[in-house]
């Protein structure tokens, strides 16, 4: 380890301090202690280190063509969202809104990425990282948040975590979180009742999209990725924020104790289609409380739980269908009147469900159950918590859309849908999507044509997230209901069409696409 002069000059006055004054003096100035910690040691990330540096070292404008000549070189695309992800981990470490949006976009982008021909691969994640570095140099002026953390012989548990979480002492919870990591999935197992505390949005996504994240970086990182959930929880942490969940605090380990869910097994039980449709009603329509009570009694009956939380985020979709769209105090730059893109109401509430469906199908058991109660709390507290009757809005498309549109022959309906997402018509490319399944057309064409927009507008944060909550849930569900997702998603991207994401162009023009 080389040290600055100063620091060499510091380092010298205190030892000189020390040999005047006594050891044991010296322990009561807290001297002695201040001269045996060293300085946090650097996280670093052996073959892809440089990969990473080059991220953190960029400026957007640079990153893009820096990035396409690797892409050339022979650089695998895997690795370049790798590296972007770590670059962005160190730096931020899940404490900068900006920067943890951009790291939950990197795999979606991946993944989005696959459904492209070869010579556009690179457009979603191209679009990313440019996000990446602009926020980088932009807001993180050389410090990294995350540092080495080595696990010690000292005992941990959750509850431990979970303690030194809500006392909002960081180097204690990460020092537990460390020693829990003996595996992937202890790990993850480990951290999630703190993520249990509270319904919010970023706060389940972000840990959702980090285990997603693994597939692609490797699960021996595992811990890496899991830390930005202790930091982002602790840095929330607030006597504000406590009664804001005191409901959900109290109400979750009350129904994990009625059922004892702590100790035995869920059920395998299947659920039929109208038995979905209903719980997703119910869940839609009830008070928070209510909604737990009905995922919870759900799995008491031994129901499938991937059945319920597709119950889950059918609810979560009416949010998007229902919603009339922002109004005048909640108008934003990128966010126009009557939209329902970006951090919409309806949109976290989807991207929320789908991360908790995620995090029940690669949990234990009790921590599988305990997502799916707070999945069903979240939508029923989203419905209501910012505003709106959503309980009396209808679903888009209304009888008047599609009226509308029924002239129109089937082989020209994904044409006028590209002009109703330019129009910014919501209602009406909602209403063209319900037809096209109307006549049997195949969801293909509508999913490359919503994507063609998911990577060139800026999408306010959550274009790319959005896209694969809508992607995933829509392959997950049964046919009677799967159209719903696409529904929502092109009433979504219609809503964001009009502003291009920054470096997409340029982006555009390397990839001479």
């Amino acid at each position: 380890m080389s040290l600055s002069r100063r620091q060499f000059l510091n380092n010298v006055s205190r030892g000189m301090l020390v040999a005047s004054v006594g050891s044991a003096l010296a322990a009561d100035m807290g001297l002695s202690q201040a001269w045996a910690e060293d300085p946090p040691q650097r996280l670093t990330f052996g073959k892809l280190e440089s990969l990473v540096t080059l991220m953190q070292e960029s400026t957007a404008v640079q990153i893009v063509p820096k990035v396409v000549d690797l892409l050339r070189a022979g650089t695998d695309l895997k690795d370049i969202v790798a590296a972007a992800a770590f670059a962005n981990v160190r730096t931020f470490g899940g404490e900068d809104y900006i920067g943890f949006h951009t790291m939950m976009a990197l795999a979606p982008a991946y993944h989005m990425a696959k459904e492209l021909p070869t010579e556009r691969q690179a457009l979603p994640i191209l679009k990313v990282l440019y996000r990446n570095c602009n926020r980088m140099q932009e807001a993180s002026h050389g410090h990294e948040t995350l540092h080495v953390v080595s696990p010690t012989a000292a005992t941990s548990t959750s509850q431990a975590l979970h303690d030194a979480c809500r006392a909002k002492q960081l180097k204690q919870a990460e020092q537990h979180l460390a020693n829990l990591a003996v595996t992937p999935e202890q790990a993850l197992n480990s951290l999630l009742p703190e993520v249990h505390d509270g319904v919010e949005v970023h706060r389940v996504v972000m840990v959702s999209r980090s285990w997603d994240m693994l597939d692609l970086v490797g699960k021996e990182h595992a811990h890496t990725l899991l830390r930005q959930s202790v930091h982002y929880c602790i840095k929330s942490e607030n006597d504000q924020q406590a009664k804001y969940f005191a409901e959900v605090r109290t109400l979750l380990p009350q129904l994990m104790q009625r059922h004892h869910f702590e100790s035995k097994p869920l059920g395998k039980r299947p659920a039929e289609d109208t038995w979905v449709d209903q719980l997703s009603q119910t869940i839609f329509r009830s008070s928070p409380a209510q909604a737990a009570e009905a995922a919870a009694a759900a799995l008491a009956e031994g129901f499938l739980p991937d059945h319920i939380g597709e119950a889950i985020t059918l609810a979560a979709n009416q949010l998007v269908l229902r919603d009339v769209g922002r109004v005048g105090n909640q108008v934003q730059p990128n966010k126009p009147l009557g939209s329902v893109h970006g951090d919409s109401i309806g949109v976290h509430a989807s991207d929320s469900a789908n991360a908790w469906r995620n995090l029940a199908r690669v949990s234990n058991t009790r921590n599988a159950a305990a997502c799916l109660i707070l999945g069903a709390y979240q939508v029923a507290f989203d419905r209501g918590n910012r505003g709106g009757d959503f309980l009396q809005w209808q679903p888009y498309p209304l009888e008047e859309h599609r009226r509308a549109i029924q002239q129109i022959i089937p082989a020209k309906l994904i044409h006028e849908l590209d002009d109703a997402i330019r129009a910014k018509e919501q209602a009406r490319a909602c209403a063209l999507v319900q037809r096209m399944n109307e006549v049997g057309q195949p969801e293909q064409p509508v999913f490359a044509t919503l994507l063609k927009y998911a990577i060139s507008e800026d999408g306010a944060l959550h274009a790319e997230k959005y896209y694969r909550t809508v992607a995933e849930e829509f392959y997950r569900a049964r046919q009677p209901f799967r159209w719903r997702q696409l529904l929502a998603l092109a009433r979504v991207t219609a809503s964001e069409f009009g502003t291009p994401a920054p470096g997409y162009e340029q982006a555009c023009k390397l990839l001479k696409v």
